[in-house]
């Protein structure tokens, strides 16, 4: 049911018409004079009823059945919505209600859904109908939160499309999300955007500066456990990245031991993969397809972004030997083909890497492992 922080003349209206009532039936039911309520019509966010209106309005609301809750809803939406324009004005909102909460944090479930299977035009929309209806100073510490959140997630939205520095890429957002857990002193959250940020610096290039961040983070009990082990396997990425393979398939065994022990099965496969391609690195082709083999039969989930990262893993190792070079142009066109109707720029960038990288000779060094073991 709906409920209301603090009323002001839009809600009362918003109340009057949900109630099907003229101005002077509903002054009647509050036990007001009609030129009070008329005064709400007119100015309507403009004006605030005194404190003990306040609580008539909320037993008037209390007492209202769920289609009248509804029609309220429906109509404070449209109200407080982008672009309404009212009494010669445009209509601002003093902040999200007490519904607004609840159902922005269902967005926000749902929007994690939407990521996680690369609908990502639905998933913008969820967050940018919350992001774009409220500015940062109207909000208190709970609409900071989820505002921080949104942010947050449309950060990871950026980075798996690709776009990961600049003005509006995963970068921008999630500093604009760190800053604002910041404010709110929520050291777990903090951490796990600096965890995002390094993401998005060995995206870029930034090896060196990502692996430092991942080194801290594996240790910092400001988060989970699960999420100092995703460091742990980070760093060994890194490494890898930059031809440390040997050391880093040891950092890399180590997270895949905490990956059991936690009950974590996709994160445990995906440490498989990124062993598979450190393997690969070295030149040991048959751990290398040990490994990615465990990476395949193990994961638990199959969103589009998983089978792409690993076609695209299976394939690179494929194409380091000339018995096996056709099959891994298979798998990298099918890992294509799905990066580009799921819109996965950046796995896109690795596959052509991947590619013409393998026009020079069998098993020599490739800088493409930079790119797809991100």
């Amino acid at each position: 049911m709906a409920s209301v922080h603090h009323w002001t003349g839009l809600e009362a209206r918003a109340l009057r018409l949900a109630l099907r009532l003229s101005v002077r039936a509903f002054a009647e039911r509050l036990g007001l004079a009609v030129a009070t309520v008329s005064k709400w019509e007119k100015l309507r966010s403009a004006t605030e009823p005194r404190p003990d209106t306040q609580a008539i309005l909320d037993t008037a609301l209390g007492r209202a059945d769920a289609s009248v809750h509804l029609r309220f809803e429906t109509l404070l939406s449209e109200m407080t919505g982008p672009g309404q324009v009212a009494a010669g004005r445009r209509v601002t909102a003093s902040g999200p209600r007490a519904w607004e909460y609840e159902s922005w944090t269902d967005d926000l479930d749902r929007a994690v859904v939407a990521l996680s299977r690369q609908n990502f035009t639905f998933a913008d929309s969820l967050l940018g109908r919350w992001l774009n209806r409220f500015k940062v100073a109207e909000l208190d510490d709970k609409g900071l939160y989820l505002y921080a959140r949104s942010t947050a997630l449309l950060g990871d939205l950026k980075r798996d499309r690709g776009a990961v520095l600049g003005p509006l890429s995963a970068h921008h957002s999630y500093a604009g999300a760190r800053s604002l857990f910041t404010q709110l002193d929520i050291p777990r959250r903090v951490a796990q955007l600096d965890l995002s940020l390094a993401v998005v610096a060995e995206m870029s290039g930034d090896l060196e500066a990502s692996a430092r961040t991942y080194e801290m983070l594996a240790v910092d009990d400001r988060l989970s456990r699960r999420d100092r082990a995703r460091a742990r396997l980070w760093v060994g990425t890194a490494l890898s990245k930059d031809g440390n393979h040997d050391y880093a398939t040891r950092v890399m065994r180590a997270a895949t031991r905490e990956f059991e022990d936690l009950t974590e099965p996709d994160d445990w496969s995906v440490a498989h993969q990124k062993i598979a391609l450190a393997r690969r690195g070295v030149g040991d082709l048959t751990q290398a397809l040990h490994f990615i083999g465990i990476a395949r039969s193990s994961a638990s989930t199959d969103s589009p972004m998983q089978r792409v990262r690993l076609d695209t893993a299976h394939g690179h190792i494929l194409l380091s030997d000339t018995a096996t070079r056709d099959d891994g142009l298979r798998i990298l066109g099918r890992a294509a083909q799905t990066a580009a109707q799921y819109g996965l720029v950046h796995q896109l960038r690795s596959i052509e890497s991947v590619k013409a990288s393998s026009e020079g000779p069998i098993g020599a060094p490739s800088t493409v492992t930079r790119e797809t073991s991100a």
